[in-house]
């Protein structure tokens, strides 16, 4: 007789919606076991419910700034679920600000949100991960991260942190068997982008976006599946995956299309 498989466990920052939720319903429909987070607790509860899995089992309001919050609900996911294999770091606000619109405040909420979230969350976890096996880190980052664009300052900034965070943790926790990637969306059709692109905007993301179009939650949610699974991602780790339609490589390219 085969011994049954233990389930994998991963954690969802972010999960109500957009990345997160798209990322929740793939880890699922693949058999993980996963414990959904998210700042906004009505939102969250919907998702859970839409999802509607039974190892969906573990729903929680988190302010992933919160270190004390952060710490207890990492170790009170894991308890519950029985363990903890991966985490995706999808938890991020954004702004399409230019720069001498952009105030101090707002730069300073960027950078709480999705820079010391993400690493509040992967700390936790990845000490849990320590002391058993290992694990897969997964954070989400931005191409906005990598290439300038406009009205992207405080934005830009926060995800270009997150960005050298990965590659940093990446380092640090290799002795521990944790690796650390991150993925890297270019435009992508979520609550989020649809309430901060204008339709200028988008006729400049079409424009330049060799592919044409603006990508879905779900062909992030592949990637990112594909650098939590250590059957097939176990020699990858620090590197940042640009999901985003040719976007960051792109040069001149013909515009009759």
């Amino acid at each position: 007789m085969t011994a049954k498989k233990a389930s994998r466990v991963a954690l969802v920052t972010g999960a109500a919606s957009g990345i997160g939720q798209a990322t929740a319903a793939l880890l699922l429909e693949n058999g993980w076991k996963v414990a959904l987070f998210d700042a906004n607790e009505t939102a969250l509860n919907a998702a859970a419910e839409a999802l509607a899995k039974p190892k969906c089992s573990f729903v929680k309001r988190l302010n992933v700034a919160d270190e004390c919050s952060v710490e207890a609900a990492v170790a009170e996911a894991a308890e519950a679920l029985g363990g903890l294999n991966g985490v995706v770091n999808s938890a991020g606000i954004a702004a399409d600000k230019h720069v001498f619109d952009t105030s101090a405040e707002l730069f300073r909420k960027m950078l709480d949100v999705n820079v010391v979230g993400t690493f509040l969350v992967a700390k936790a976890a990845a000490k849990l991960m320590r002391d058993h096996g290992g694990g897969s880190i997964v954070n989400i980052a931005s191409i906005s991260g990598i290439r300038g664009s406009k009205g992207r300052s405080a934005y830009g900034a926060s995800k270009g942190a997150v960005i050298n965070l990965t590659k940093v943790m990446a380092t640090d926790l290799a002795p521990f068997k944790i690796r650390v990637n991150a993925v890297a969306p270019g435009p992508i059709e979520t609550p989020m982008v649809k309430s901060v692109h204008s339709d200028e905007d988008r006729r400049i993301y079409h424009r330049f976006v060799p592919m044409r179009r603006y990508g879905e939650p779900v062909e992030i949610a592949h990637a990112v599946e594909f650098l939590l699974d250590e059957r097939r991602s176990s020699y990858i780790t620090g590197e940042i995956l640009a999901v985003d339609g040719g976007f960051r490589g792109a040069g001149i390219f013909s515009d009759k299309q």
